[in-house]
């Protein structure tokens, strides 16, 4: 169990969060906003317990150099709003203008400081000792609330810590450990896992550890057509993964050892051209009539066999659609998922972005128990995997 910022003594510190402020932004203009309000619970209880609240984050890959498109600044005005009091903005991460930046707002407790983007520098990605000791130096305490950043090594994420008095998980990061570690941990059952995406290489490992884990393991997107391979199915012009298909053949072989549910789509939509009027047939998974087309969705029969696996589900992890969502005709499939998932009575956890991207599309996500915030990170977890920003925060 890991310290958590409850459990810090805030009044008077200065108290350093890394936050994932990584939001996509054009031309200025911020395009989505959640991963700034879904900080703003940890950011609150520190400046409301009087601390001062220095923020940091990346954005974008600006490959170590100064880049103004990718500037934090935006996002200082944006938190403003959001959070209802000014924020300072530091225009670098270290040095002795920041350091003074953040001095005055401390001592005037005012309470809030962003400080431009950490990738500006190499260092950080390099987890360079030197740098995380100067981003250490600018507090008492540090916060580590970028669950989307916890399996990168990086220097504000796992160097700092070795730097602070203490390093706790903020009530973000707090709340993703308890979702995703009670569900590979201690899951209510029927337990059901649903993997979906483009490629079997992407979730081996969350594969091979469910494995141990679930009761059913539902697979869709064009992962399957490795499977499909492996079966010696027609998949035509489908996404497969040639290096693959052994440890396709591996795995069922394994789940049928373990005596578990492992599913593949029994049909699919298949078509020549990704794109919307194109024309398309449902076929069964063993029909040769594929030729060489490609699959894009999970079938009708498909639908109906995943949404009665998952109704009585009481824990339910879904990462990745079930299609090219992204088309509208070939998204009946990933849509049907995200109801089913929705209609769950039990602990409904969400990773990834495309099927975060799915159930808001839908209007489904306020009925999911949790939508992970990190698509990586939650898939590191998930496949078994230490992430680094965990270990390193303080144990209790």
């Amino acid at each position: 169990m890991k310290l958590s910022v409850r459990d810090l003594d805030i009044p008077g510190k200065r108290v350093f969060i890394r936050v994932d402020f990584n939001v996509p932004l054009k031309n200025g203009v911020i395009g989505d906003d959640t991963r700034i309000r879904a900080s703003l619970p940890t950011i609150r209880h520190v400046i409301e317990h009087g601390g001062t609240a220095i923020l940091a984050s990346h954005l974008g890959r600006p490959k170590g150099a100064v880049n103004p498109s990718m500037s934090l600044r935006p996002v200082a005005d944006r938190l403003a709003e959001l959070i209802g009091r000014p924020v300072a903005f530091a225009p670098d991460c270290i040095g002795d203008e920041v350091k003074s930046i953040v001095d005055e707002v401390h001592k005037s407790g005012r309470g809030l400081v962003l400080l431009e983007n950490l990738r500006f520098h190499p260092e950080e990605e390099k987890n360079d000792p030197a740098f995380a000791r100067q981003l250490a130096a600018l507090c008492d305490l540090y916060v580590d609330d970028a669950f989307g950043a916890a399996h990168r090594a990086h220097a504000s994420v796992e160097g700092i810590t070795h730097d602070v008095r203490k390093a706790a998980a903020g009530l973000l990061m707090e709340q993703e450990l308890q979702y995703l570690g009670h569900a590979l941990e201690s899951p209510e059952r029927p337990f059901v896992a649903i993997l979906g995406g483009a490629k079997v290489s992407d979730k081996i490992e969350v594969i091979e550890n469910m494995l141990g884990k679930v009761d059913r393991l539902l697979i869709g997107g064009a992962m399957a057509y490795t499977f499909f391979k492996a079966q010696d199915l027609p998949i035509g012009n489908s996404l497969v993964e040639p290096d693959k298909v052994g440890e396709a053949a591996r795995i069922m072989a394994d789940a049928k050892r373990r005596g578990i549910r492992f599913e593949l789509p029994v049909d699919h939509v298949v078509t020549d051209a990704i794109e919307s009027g194109t024309a398309f047939d449902v076929l069964a998974v063993d029909d040769p009539r594929i030729g060489s087309r490609m699959g894009v969705d999970i079938g009708p029969k498909t639908i109906e066999a995943y949404t009665q696996l998952i109704a009585d589900a009481k824990t339910v992890v879904w990462n990745g659609p079930m299609g090219v969502f992204e088309v509208e005709v070939f998204a009946a499939g990933t849509n049907a998922i995200a109801r089913a998932v929705a209609n769950v009575r039990g602990t409904t956890i969400i990773g990834g972005g495309d099927s975060i991207a799915a159930v808001k599309k839908a209007g489904l996500a306020d009925r999911i128990t949790h939508i992970s915030t990190g698509g990586g990170a939650s898939l590191e977890f998930l496949g078994g995997r230490t992430l680094p920003g965990v270990a390193a925060l303080t144990d209790v």
